[in-house]
């Protein structure tokens, strides 16, 4: 569903927040498991600090407002919650993620960020679809489909999402659990951990701590999908199956930029790494990286291996 156009609707928006009206999110401000992505300062957006990120007061500003009343009519009958299910309808299979899909409080959205409203009510079950749609998985497949720049409703109804009659409870309360702490960072989303029987304050953002969450979902969700240990390591890296001379590329500024940034592919190392520990039981796995020190690094071989700080 797009909830305000940008043209049509512009004589809702506002210049002004008042105490009735709500920010007019546009899809450059969010990002994966990140409702703050950027923030608009005067007409000019910027990326939010990881400062800004990790202050649980911080909302993003908006270049607009819109009262209140209009989103509550826009969603009325369809949708009754506090917080949104919404995605980038502009990408590019080339960029660092092609799939952007983001939990969001519920605010008013400009036509370039539609809503996904489902059938699903169960909030731990949406946060499995949040999981699955950010997922390297659904990423790499949603890549083969994305032609142009325009990503559609038309695409995603092609894409293969896993039904929620396929998660046991285990994989509803393993993936729930770290969506939640991904998500619930500001106090904004609180409606959203609260309806997940969340009380607490909002998680600390906390940068490390976030990449092997994300790895732990990947992982998961490679073997939700029945992949083995080969096939994701050709999701994440031809090369590293195939050799540096293979032709195909699949996150290629992904890896780029991880090895600007850290001198290594760190989500493939992570993901691997995640992946080992699956193998030896997800029990194991949160019993592993509570220990102080711990350190989750992939083996080079089908082995399934830890290596850890302690060793």
């Amino acid at each position: 569903m797009r909830m305000l156009d940008m043209s049509n609707d512009s004589g809702l928006f506002q210049d002004r927040e008042s105490s009735t009206s709500l920010p007019m999110y546009e899809a450059k401000m969010f990002h994966q498991f990140d409702r703050g992505w950027a923030t608009y300062e005067g007409l000019d957006v910027r990326d939010a600090s990881l400062t800004e990120k990790q202050d649980p007061d911080f909302r993003v500003t908006p270049r607009y407002w819109v009262d209140k009343q209009e989103v509550d009519n826009k969603l009325a009958g369809k949708w009754d919650k506090q917080w949104l299910l919404a995605f980038r309808g502009i990408t590019k299979a080339v960029n660092e993620r092609t799939a952007i899909f983001s939990l969001l409080p519920r605010v008013a959205i400009g036509h370039s960020a539609p809503i996904m409203l489902t059938e699903i009510k169960n909030s731990n079950l949406i946060s499995c679809l949040q999981a699955n749609l950010s997922s390297l998985v659904f990423d790499f497949v949603t890549r083969q489909k994305a032609g142009g720049t325009n990503f559609s409703f038309f695409i995603i109804k092609q894409l293969p999402i896993i039904p929620p009659e396929s998660y046991t409870p285990q994989d509803i309360e393993f993936i729930s659990s770290r969506v939640l702490e991904l998500v619930y960072t500001a106090w904004d989303m609180q409606p959203f951990a609260q309806d997940m029987g969340y009380e607490g304050a909002p998680f600390v953002w906390n940068p490390e701590r976030r990449a092997i969450l994300r790895a732990e979902l990947d992982a998961k969700y490679a073997k939700l999908y029945g992949l083995t240990r080969k096939e994701l390591r050709y999701i994440l890296d031809p090369s590293d199956v195939y050799g540096a001379e293979f032709p195909s590329e699949t996150f290629r500024v992904l890896k780029s930029k991880e090895l600007k940034e850290y001198g290594e592919y760190r989500t493939q190392r992570l993901v691997l790494a995640a992946w080992d520990l699956l193998e030896l039981g997800e029990q194991m796995l949160s019993e592993v990286r509570a220990i102080e020190g711990f350190e989750m690094i992939a083996v080079p071989s089908e082995d399934v291996a830890i290596r850890s700080g302690i060793v």
